[in-house]
């Protein structure tokens, strides 16, 4: 295992003297981005340690390198975790981050972040819980995030695909793009494609923690309908999630949003640590990558799917009909299924 800490003197150092004690033996450690070679194979720890302001020149060094590092980080598995001195800026770093070093080739556990905002406040929930104070809670979180990394294998093979869009198939080029990647996935695999357009799926309501535990226990949610009716059998028996994502507004679509919002239900009964997500994101203009790290931050680090590496497919097309009209992107297409089925 080796540890990747971007020196940021005094906070980096006290970070590493933090999570030493709770490292296996033998862990090597990277503090500079000169050492960013290609560790094939690895599993990793990205810890970054921000000042004041939120940021850390020794870290935005090693992005730089991750994001133009190709498959640097091939065959890795990591997770992250991020401390701050105020409020803000944690987990903004992590999601950028995890997109670089996951387009460098590294997979990222379900639930791969801990993060610690200056004050801790955000361990209150957890302390509560566990009848202890937020600095212990913390440390119980990089404790159960390093048992997981190290122990946890990684999900099974893919045998069952649900598909999520939002989209009209008769002017969109996202599915133009998903039936580029479908055509080339085995006949094996069985595939579900489910449509979330006209209203069908209505956002989470807030229900209460209590009203939302006992009907997510049940495998439902007090709404009902066909998020109940038809998602979650999908999500429950599936061993990947695609997301079909139009980018309009550089954000996720209202009724994506609220499938994402709605999941939160059938999340109490069961975790998805096994299960992988997957992207196709389609710009009208750019913007993209916006997209991509809302999916790290909802589905990754919030509701616990696995991050396979190169886990989306970014494109460019306005026009109707212009997706399937761009150089190579039929070639590119088949290789993202390859990799799905990899």
């Amino acid at each position: 295992m080796k540890v990747i800490l971007p020196e940021n003197p005094p906070y980096s150092g006290k970070l590493g003297a933090f999570l030493a004690p709770l490292l296996p033996e033998g862990c090597g450690w990277l503090e500079k981005a000169e050492g960013l070679g290609h560790m094939s194979g690895e599993k990793l720890l990205f810890a970054v340690a921000l000042d004041e302001s939120g940021c850390g020149l020794e870290y935005y060094r090693m992005l730089s390198i991750l994001r133009r590092g190709g498959g640097l980080l091939e065959g890795c598995v990591a997770g992250v975790v991020v401390t701050g001195q105020g409020e803000f800026y944690t987990k903004d770093v992590a999601r950028d981050l995890v997109l670089a070093a996951n387009l460098a080739g590294c997979a990222f556990i379900g639930r791969p972040l801990v993060e610690a905002t200056g004050s801790l406040r955000n361990f209150r929930v957890q302390a509560e819980i566990h009848g202890t104070d937020e600095a212990s809670a913390f440390r119980m979180a990089v404790e159960e995030l390093l048992s997981r990394l190290l122990y946890r294998p990684p999900p099974p093979p893919v045998r069952k695909l649900a598909a999520l869009h939002a989209s009209s198939r008769s002017t969109s080029n996202t599915l133009a793009l998903w039936e580029m990647v479908r055509r080339n996935l085995p006949e094996e695999v069985e595939v579900q494609e489910l449509c979330l357009r006209n209203g069908t799926v209505a956002d989470c309501n807030g229900c209460a923690y209590t009203t939302c535990l006992h009907f997510g226990e049940q495998g439902g949610c007090f709404y009902g309908g066909p998020m109940v009716d038809e998602v979650f059998p999908a999500v429950r028996s599936c061993d990947a999630l695609v997301m079909l994502c139009a980018n309009y507004n550089d954000a996720l679509s209202a009724n994506l949003t609220a499938f994402v919002n709605r999941l939160t239900a059938l999340f109490r009964q069961s975790r998805f640590y096994d299960k992988r997500l997957y992207g196709l994101i389609v710009s009208g203009y750019s913007g993209g990558d916006l997209l991509a790290r809302q999916l790290i931050s909802s589905l990754n680090m919030n509701k616990s799917f696995y991050l396979p590496p190169n886990f989306c497919m970014l494109e460019t097309a306005n026009e109707k009909g212009s997706l399937v009209k761009l150089p190579g992107v039929a070639e590119r297409g088949a290789a993202f299924a390859r990799a799905i089925m990899a």
